[in-house]
């Protein structure tokens, strides 16, 4: 019987920079649940910063005559999306990743695409861990924080605090502005308000979407299983999973959004930023072996994200408030 070929243990010290490393940036950052599923417009290209225009017009159309008449009024206003800068040092120990890279090479694997080599290997373990972060700092980051860039819930809390003609809408129940512990005994009605909420303007356009965290998820679906009384949707009680729609709007789960938070938004109103073809970023994969003896390996990245909306009016946010 043929032996099973024993692998050498890898040794490599590969550096990825600029526009190469954007491949493994790409792959890291666009995991996170909310970019792998295009739940925003992402921006791929921002090296430093990107002005997002918005438009308003009004009154453009006008009976036909034979002159050029100018009508109507255009107001142009912008947000600025200006991605932070990141990085990830880690150190990995190498005995903890070999046999499981070996089995890999095997066929002992789930994987439906088996890394090249070790080296993408250990990159795609951080990535794992760098899609986690991202998410969470697309919903709930602050600037302020170390290793977090801006999230939208934090500014669209801060905008309704702010007030004024521009601000995100506050989700309420009449003219009563609501928040609060979201549960499977309210979280119709929770959502309700926010769909009553959102602006006749937004209301049926296609990339309309209501955004949920795991909780809330959670709830809904537990809500349309029914209860004692009901029998739930289609009468399934507990049966397979209910539709994430409300409405006729869809509803996503994005895990970095901050428990008890709805948002209603159009995804092209919702924006995220990064530099893949940015100088700035960096991976880079030192095997210590040849330098100070150890079996530890180091991980490098370098790259930028950030988080910007658009108009703040189109946008409905139920949840916690500066």
């Amino acid at each position: 019987m043929k032996k099973l070929q024993k692998f050498a243990e890898p040794t490599i010290t590969t550096t990825y920079a600029g526009e190469f490393a954007g491949q493994y940036i790409a792959a890291a950052l666009l995991s996170a649940k909310t970019l792998d599923n295009k739940y925003v417009t992402i921006h791929p290209n921002v090296k430093y910063k990107e002005v997002i225009q918005k438009v308003a017009v009004d009154g453009i159309v006008q009976d036909a005559s034979c002159d050029f008449t100018t009508s109507g009024s255009v107001a142009l206003t912008e947000a600025i999306l200006v991605p932070k800068e990141l990085q990830v040092n880690l150190q990995l120990c190498k005995q903890q990743f070999v046999a499981s890279w070996e089995a890999l090479q095997l066929g002992y694997s789930a994987f439906d695409e088996i890394p090249k080599n070790f080296n993408d290997y250990l990159i795609s373990y951080v990535g794992g861990i760098v899609a986690q972060a991202t998410e969470q700092s697309i919903w709930t980051g602050s600037t302020s924080t170390n290793g977090q860039f801006g999230g939208f819930l934090p500014a669209f809390s801060a905008s309704i605090a702010a007030g004024g003609a521009t601000a995100v809408l506050a989700a309420k129940s009449g003219s009563i502005i609501i928040s609060g512990s979201v549960t499977a005994a309210n979280v119709i009605d929770k959502i309700n308000s926010v769909y009553q909420t959102i602006p006749n303007a937004v209301f049926g356009k296609e990339d309309l979407l209501i955004y949920v965290p795991s909780n809330v998820a959670r709830a809904y679906q537990t809500a349309l299983g029914g209860n004692a009384n009901q029998s739930g949707f289609q009468t399934q009680m507990n049966v397979g999973e209910k539709p994430f729609n409300f409405q006729g709007i869809e509803i996503v789960l994005c895990p970095g959004m901050a428990s008890n938070s709805i948002v209603a938004a159009q995804k092209s109103n919702l924006h995220f930023g990064t530099g893949l073809l940015s100088d700035y970023n960096e991976v880079r994969v030192l095997d210590m072996a040849n330098i100070d003896g150890s079996q530890n390996y180091r991980i490098i990245m370098r790259y930028t994200g950030g988080t910007v909306f658009g108009i703040g009016q189109d946008i409905v946010y139920y949840g916690a408030y500066a």
